[in-house]
Formats: C-alpha cells, structure tokens, sequence
C-alpha cells in the first residue's frame, strides 16, 4: 500500500487527494499547509477548471502545518507537492533527501538552475520525481498526440494552441509577484509550451511577442517555435476581464483533416475531415489529473508503461519560458541549445 501524503492544499492540493484516493493499493495519510485554518479554507477554495469534488473525511487524516513535523511523525512513501512555485525545488529536494517519492505540480521550479537541483536530488536518492504537466494526459491532447504520430490523416503542417484567463482571483498575491510565481509565462502558458514540445521535441528557435505590465511583467504572449515543415504558435494571458470564463484550445491542421479543440463549445474537440462527415471522438472520461496521478501510481508500484514524462522534459519546458521571456525583452528570434544527453 502506498501511503500519501499532500504538501500544500489548495486547489490543486485537493485536486490531487481526490485523484490519489481513486487509486488502487493507495491510502491518502496525512496533509499538509502552512495554513493554520487550511481544513475550513477548503470548502471555499476556487479554481479555473470545475471538477467534481467528493466530501473529504478530514478526522482520518493526519493534519499538519510545519512538513518537517509531518516526515517525523507519518511513515510515507510519496508526496504530493502543490504549493506555490518559488516553492517548488526546496521541498522537493527535502522529499527526496527523506527517501520520498515526489509528485510536483508545473512548472517544475522557477529557473532551469533549480530545476537541475530537482533532478540532482532525485538521481542521488534513487527516488521517483515526476511534474504534473496534465497536458499531456488530458484526453483531448492524448488523442491529438496520438493522430500526428499514427499520420491517421496525413503529416502535421500547422498547430495553434491557446489558454486565456482572467488574472487568478482565487489566491493570495504570489501569483501577482512574478518572483514567486514565475509571472503568466511560467504558471499558464508553460501548459502548452510542455505539450508542443511533447509533441514535437524541442524547437530549433523561438520568436516571442508579448504585452507587459506597469510592472514589465508579461500579461499576454504569442509565440512561434521553429520546426523544420510546420508552422507552430501558441498565445497565452491572464489580461483578461474579471467576466471571462477560462478558455483552453487548439488546431491542428493535417494533409486530410482540421482538428479544433475548445473548451468554450459542446462537444470540445471536432474533427473536420477532407472526406466524410464532421464527428467528435470518444475520449475517456478521466481528466488530465487523474491521469497523470494514476500514471505516477503505476509507476511507482513497478507496473511497466510508456514513459509519457521525465524530469528532464519538465525542466527543458521551463527553459523554453525562459527564452521566450528574452524574446520578448529582446525583440528578436531565440536560438534553442538542445541538451544532446537528454
């Protein structure tokens, strides 16, 4: 039986108990939140996704407020990392350093330097460390990935991805401070730089333009990666009104089909084929979160699966915000070194 626990318990620390407890060979233990009214604080929490939230039986959980006190007096396996990004390497490493497996929300960290550090500790402990980029478990981009491999409809020529939303209302400042949270870029639109690179590789450059604040932080961005015979962008903000209800999409354009995505229509994802009729796939019912929740748990429980993420991924995605941002200081194109070890 793996034992779990949740470090941080916000919306996304709740996303992730109700994801780990569906597992198999799995018990949730204990939670954890600097917080002290963090248990009454959750029943109000908001996110920018609605998922069906199950009542949580709170007197069978360990409580805790200080995570060194949690690893002294709970006998774990895995953690759950959910707290705010310039968080994120720190606690990690204290995870791994205590023999714990770790499960991090994205992005990985606020730098590639600290996201080294992540895999340095990870590799020493001989402990399992995987980034909740959900992307790539989420079933409508399971299916895309899966119709540019298999050429279903012929060769990808271009791919526009989008996320836009208003800035988050349902946290404290840290998302506001781009010191801790790594600003718009590194919190929202690294969704789709992860996936395009997961579906792609690493691009040979980038050409990125972007609107900044009063404060010179980006608010809104679009994006061109450079791929030898497609045309690839993706725009991303939270300069959006209060009103405006969370948007994430796609297209795809094939030789013989345009696949669109969007979260705004009923159904989300249309294929457009260059013969036959319109239709909508079946997709599994699980989302993105579960997913990959239930990937780790196999993997931690040695049940042989393809891999779908490495550290190593997570960190490059993080170092392909970092040369957006640049581009977008700059104003001009962005060279992309690949690390050949990879």
């Amino acid at each position: 039986m793996l034992r779990v626990a949740i470090l941080g318990f916000g919306f996304m620390g709740q996303t992730h108990y109700q994801a780990w407890k569906k597992q198999p060979g799995v018990q949730v233990v204990a939670l954890c939140d600097a917080n002290p009214n963090f248990v009454q604080d959750s029943q109000k929490t908001q996110g920018n996704i609605a998922l069906n939230k199950e009542p949580i039986d709170f007197s069978a959980l360990g409580i805790y407020h200080d995570f060194n006190d949690m690893l002294k007096r709970e006998k774990l396996d895995v953690v759950s990392i959910t707290l705010p990004t310039f968080l994120h390497a720190d606690f990690t490493v204290q995870a791994l350093k205590a023999g714990l497996s770790v499960l991090c929300e994205k992005p990985m960290a606020l730098t590639a330097k600290d996201c080294d550090r992540m895999i340095s500790a990870a590799g020493k402990s001989g402990k399992k460390l995987q980034i909740g980029h959900c992307l790539r478990f989420w079933p409508e981009y399971v299916w895309a990935k899966n119709i540019v491999e298999s050429k279903t409809y012929g060769s990808l020529r271009a791919a526009s991805f989008r996320r836009y939303t208003a800035m988050p209302a349902w946290s404290d400042s840290w998302f506001a401070d781009e010191s801790r949270s790594g600003g718009m870029p590194l919190d929202l639109h690294i969704h789709d730089v992860d996936y395009i690179q997961y579906l792609l590789g690493m691009p040979e450059s980038i050409t990125s333009y972007g609107i900044q604040n009063k404060n010179n932080s980006i608010i809104h961005i679009v994006s061109q990666y450079e791929y030898d015979g497609h045309l690839i962008t993706a725009e991303g903000g939270w300069a959006m009104m209060p009103t405006f209800v969370f948007e994430m999409g796609f297209t795809l354009i094939l030789e013989r089909a345009t696949v669109v995505f969007t979260t705004r229509n009923q159904p989300t994802i249309q294929v457009f084929p260059a013969q036959g009729e319109v239709f909508t796939p079946e997709l599994p019912q699980n989302d993105g979160y579960f997913n990959e929740i239930a990937y780790f748990a196999r993997e931690l429980q040695g049940i042989s699966q393809p891999q779908i993420i490495t550290p190593q991924q997570a960190r490059d995605s993080v170092r392909l915000v970092e040369l957006e941002k640049k581009s977008v200081q700059t104003g001009k194109k962005v060279m992309v070194k690949v690390n050949k070890a990879k």
